[in-house]
């Protein structure tokens, strides 16, 4: 990111989302514990695999056909076991558009509400993140359709490989109406999606973000050893992990209070903005995305603190349209 960012006033114009990201990241595997691996970027989004006795459990999937094909090639120089299932950990482009890649699949997991959350928005929500990230889309001409899953739950399931448990946890609404955590008891570790970030610009433009706050007191309580966050670097001891969760919880509970007493001074959705942007640059303005992400998160916590329950979705249009009004 271009540290004269974090010193930008709100009339400073940035450009457009991601668009102006062109620095190609690398991910690299990351053993975790015995046949637990993440599969790791400076700050694209995390993913990771789980090699069983007679197959793989991949963790999210990458944004595009061509992108997972370097993931599954990663995953081969460790083990020729066959990749049988996907767990979608929630529902964005950037983190689930390159199944197809994969061409043993026999099942993808997801919890009901990111199956619903996919009927309702999936299409809108590829079209706005293509857009917002280019970088990621390369190869989007591959995707043959939207990724669905053929196995949901409500709150809870466990999947098996021998004797060890990956528990997929959805624990109630947060970074969207669907987050799901696999949770590795026997060796604590922890695939948290977006519901977790480390030091990187927090994403609630799809959350219920006052739910939000509460869904991380119950990842707390897992008491994770080690922590797989959406972005950023892997936690890896039981202090850090707990970190991570409380600076996420810092960043949504600055932004929502910031919104309010926004709302508190009649101010309109421009005067939030700049108000959250002065009162969060100062901590949060150096982390990665945090430029792209801010007006998005500003716009929804207006909605939810106006009384908009759910997420009014995002087109390709809506987010010009915002980013005009904001950063314009």
């Amino acid at each position: 990111m271009n540290p004269e960012e974090s010193t930008m006033t709100p009339s400073t114009s940035v450009s457009f989302a991601s668009a102006s990201d062109t620095k190609e990241q690398r991910p690299q595997v990351q053993e975790l514990a015995p046949g637990v691996f993440g599969y790791i970027s400076e700050f694209d989004p995390n993913a990771g695999f789980i090699v069983g006795d007679e197959y793989v459990v991949a963790i999210d999937t990458r944004p595009t056909p061509r992108m997972a094909r370097q993931f599954l090639a990663d995953i081969r120089t460790l083990t020729d076991k066959p990749v049988k299932f996907i767990v979608l950990t929630h529902y964005h482009a950037v983190r689930v558009m390159g199944a197809s890649a994969f061409p043993d699949v026999q099942a993808i997991f997801a919890s009901r509400g990111t199956f619903d959350w996919i009927d309702e928005r999936g299409q809108a929500d590829f079209d706005s993140e293509v857009g917002r990230f280019p970088r990621l889309f390369q190869g989007v001409e591959e995707v043959p359709g939207l990724t669905v899953p053929n196995v949901s739950f409500d709150t809870s399931m466990s999947l098996w490989l021998g004797k060890r448990e990956i528990k997929l946890l959805a624990l109630g609404r947060g970074h969207s109406s669907g987050d799901t955590l696999a949770w590795l008891p026997d060796c604590g570790v922890l695939f948290s999606g977006d519901v977790v970030e480390n030091h990187c610009g927090v994403y609630a433009g799809d959350a219920y973000i006052r739910d939000w706050a509460h869904t991380l007191d119950q990842v707390r309580a897992l008491e994770p050893r080690v922590l797989v966050p959406g972005r950023g670097a892997v936690l890896r001891d039981a202090a850090a992990a707990v970190d991570a969760i409380d600076t996420t919880q810092d960043f949504i509970g600055t932004l929502i209070s910031g919104v309010q007493a926004g709302i508190d001074a009649g101010e309109d959705l421009r005067g939030c903005f700049e108000r959250v942007q002065r009162e969060m640059t100062p901590r949060f303005g150096d982390w990665p995305v945090f430029q792209h992400v801010l007006p998005f998160d500003v716009s929804r916590a207006y909605d939810e603190l106006r009384g908009i329950e759910h997420p009014v979705i995002w087109t390709a249009e809506r987010d010009r349209e915002l980013w005009q009004t904001l950063r314009g």
